[in-house]
């Protein structure tokens, strides 16, 4: 199976060290930006498996991120790190096109689930594609 990239876009320094920590651990190839700009970057330099996005981030939130054309076109699963974790916040994300949503405190098996579902997800449209 081909390895998983990931950005973390949050300016929590706690949310990054959990999230680095666990994806780590999974020998997930790991990037990180502390706003929305750094983030911008990192997608217009190359195309990510998966990005971790906390709801409100320096100069903006998730949803700047996930209304991005150039962005969603980079990155074809957003997981949303909610701090209210209220069911309208949740879909909400999920319609502006979030992959998955998860609640702080960052639990590491609610990150494995994003990426197992993820890597799921990633195996399906390989095989659709070359159908």
């Amino acid at each position: 199976m081909q390895r998983l990239d990931a950005l973390v876009v949050s300016d929590r320094m706690e949310h990054v060290q959990s999230l680095v920590r666990i994806l780590d651990e999974l020998l997930i190839n790991v990037y990180v930006a502390c706003n929305l700009r750094q983030a911008r970057e990192v997608l217009s330099r190359q195309p990510l498996s998966i990005v971790f996005c906390d709801e409100l981030v320096a100069g903006g939130s998730y949803r700047d991120l996930l209304q991005s054309g150039d962005a969603m076109r980079k990155a074809s699963r957003y997981v949303i790190m909610l701090h209210t974790g209220e069911w309208d916040e949740y879909l909400e994300a999920m319609h502006l096109g979030a992959f998955d949503v998860i609640r702080c405190p960052i639990q590491p098996t609610d990150v494995e689930m994003a990426l197992i579902h993820a890597s799921r997800d990633q195996v399906q449209k390989a095989m659709w594609i070359s159908a």
